[in-house]
């Protein structure tokens, strides 16, 4: 007789045979289920158990927080698996679920990162450049190591087909399983886990996969409803002030936007390394001023840009998904014309409504390379880009936003040329906690030094057009956020901000204004030198920045105004 694979025979009826279709011996939902929520609370939560392992306890408290949280973990993710226990959608979805679990494993491991709302939201902005500069010898090794066994395990052989009636019952009851486990474990292990919660919240966005399902619902359950909402207009009432009715010459304002430079390792501000010489010698000049005690709005890029233009402040909203028109409408609303810059991912948002562009339109020999550029080219083409821009608007005064690429990480050494490399030897790896400590700073110290380079040529240039009678100018840095260079075993940024170290949330910001800037605003660098160690934030940017452009609005604050008091 002849056998097909698919289908196993047995006796003919009449003589006690049954016939076994492959629907028959497919794999059931709960051996699918619970030894996969088994590998992926051991194997995929690596990182977690390590942090738990690390905290103060004697071995038998360690063992049962281990222990208890495991079975929840167990509980919990086979409660999840048992949702997508239907036929057709099982193996796709879980093999998601894997994958994300193996990437997860990998970043946590190698940067400290945890997984949150505001991270996920930062992953779905990466664009190619910053996927290259994360990928490591590492990360396919880790993703083998924790997602080949499930993988393989999932796609052995199909679920076993039932009618969707008893199918929708057997997943209701894996669901009800998972929970009961998970509430049974709470309860017995209570008073450990609920103090190991409270006392290290971070541990909460550590646990995988389900910390990536919390942040995807609480993502999109926030952003889709803002997204089909017509942003709420800010400064409608917005006109410029007196100083523009007999201006010999317009404003011209830069508003650098810089990128992971935190303020431990800016030379300005008490720095024991030269990171800064170049802004050093402006500020003996006399009119340039560093502000020290500066916070940034979030600790990733996704956060603090939209906060850095944001009307509210952060106790407001600002960190959230923008609901309301920002502080480049304002302006554009009162007359000025504006221009955005980028030599990062996008704006996120800010710039949609102004005239803006990209470096990634450049090939500039030794400034651009393989889609990514320099900050120097944003300073290429300077004149023109501005001479295009609403001649009526122009002539009014001008607002020109820089966004740099910065300090961006992990490839530290890849964001300035080769001449201007101070400290050396610099760590060269993306696979930052291979590095040694030393060279991990020089290659971050590296990069804060090009910055100063980069605010040195846009002060000479900001200087020319001041010389030669063209404009009124003015520059306005603030970094976007910090970064964590090893220090408690963490890297690179985005941590909550409810614990986020002080490493990602102190910044450096200062502002230079021209001889006829500081006349036609009444603005004194001597009086806001005596300013500059008073605690400031990305709150006071929007405000301030109207104040300095003297653009009469309603929404302008003069309590947020940094240059107000002077």
């Amino acid at each position: 007789m002849l056998i097909f694979p698919s289908v196993l025979w047995a006796p003919q009826r009449g003589t006690g045979a049954v016939r076994r279709t492959p629907a028959a011996i497919g794999q059931t939902p709960w051996r699918a289920v619970w030894p996969l929520a088994c590998w992926l609370a051991l194997a995929g939560n690596v990182p977690l158990w390590q942090r738990v392992a690390s905290l103060d306890g004697s071995v038998g408290q360690t063992a049962v927080l281990l222990a208890g949280l495991g079975l929840l973990v167990w509980g919990a993710t086979a409660a999840l698996l048992s949702l997508m226990v239907w036929p057709f959608a099982y193996r796709p979805l879980a093999s998601v679920l894997v994958l994300v679990t193996a990437f997860n494993t990998h970043f946590m491991l190698q940067y400290g990162a945890v997984i949150d709302p505001t991270m996920l939201a930062n992953v779905v902005q990466t664009d190619a450049r910053e996927v290259r500069d994360l990928l490591s010898p590492a990360l396919p090794f880790t993703v083998l190591l924790v997602a080949g066994v499930p993988l393989w395990w999932i796609w052995r052989r199909p679920l076993r087909s039932r009618h969707w009636l008893a199918q929708t019952g057997r997943n209701a009851g894996g669901v009800a399983l998972g929970l009961l486990v998970t509430v049974l474990v709470a309860l017995l292990t209570y008073q450990n886990l609920a103090s190991l919660m409270r006392n290290h919240k971070d541990l909460r966005y550590m646990i995988n996969p389900l910390n990536s399902v919390y942040a995807a619902t609480r993502l999109a359950a926030d952003q889709l409803p803002r997204q089909v909402k017509a942003l709420q207009p800010v400064g409608e009432d917005a006109h410029l002030g007196a100083s523009y009715a007999q201006q010999a010459r317009p404003p011209l304002l830069v508003l650098v936007v810089g990128e992971t430079a935190r303020a431990q390792n800016w030379g300005l501000s008490g720095y024991a390394r030269p990171t800064t010489p170049a802004l050093a010698r402006w500020q003996a000049q006399g009119d340039l001023v560093n502000f020290s005690q500066v916070q940034s709005c979030g600790t990733n890029t996704q956060v603090s840009v939209p906060c850095l233009f944001s009307p509210l402040t952060r106790a407001q909203g600002g960190d959230q998904t923008a609901e309301h028109e920002n502080l480049l409408d304002v302006l554009q609303r009162a007359g000025l014309a504006v221009l955005w810059l980028d030599n990062q991912s996008g704006c996120k948002g800010v710039c949609d409504r102004v005239p803006h562009a990209s470096t990634r339109e450049l090939n500039l020999p030794g400034v651009c390379a393989d889609g990514e550029c320099f900050d120097e080219a944003l300073l290429q083409g300077l004149d023109e880009r501005i001479a295009a821009l609403d001649p009526q608007r122009r002539a009014r005064g001008v607002v020109l936003v820089m966004h740099q690429m910065g300090s961006h990480g992990p490839a530290y050494s890849r964001r300035e040329p080769a001449n201007h490399k101070p400290f050396q030897p610099e760590c060269t790896s993306n696979t930052l906690s291979e590095c040694a400590a030393d060279q991990l700073v020089n290659a971050y110290d590296n990069s804060i030094a090009y910055t100063d380079h980069f605010l040195d040529q846009t002060l000479q240039w900001l200087q020319t057009q001041a010389d030669q009678g063209r404009y009124d100018t003015g520059l306005l840095y603030v970094s976007d956020h910090g970064e964590s260079l090893g220090e408690n075993n963490l890297y690179l940024h985005g941590l909550p901000y409810a614990f986020a170290p002080d490493q990602q949330t102190r910044v450096p910001m200062v502002t230079w204004l021209s001889a006829g800037l500081q006349q036609r605003s009444g603005v004194s660098a001597d009086c806001l030198r005596q300013q500059a160690a008073r605690p400031l934030s990305h709150d006071h940017v929007f405000h301030s920045v109207l104040g300095l452009m003297d653009v009469q609005t309603a929404v302008h604050q003069p309590a947020l105004d940094l240059y107000r008091p002077c």
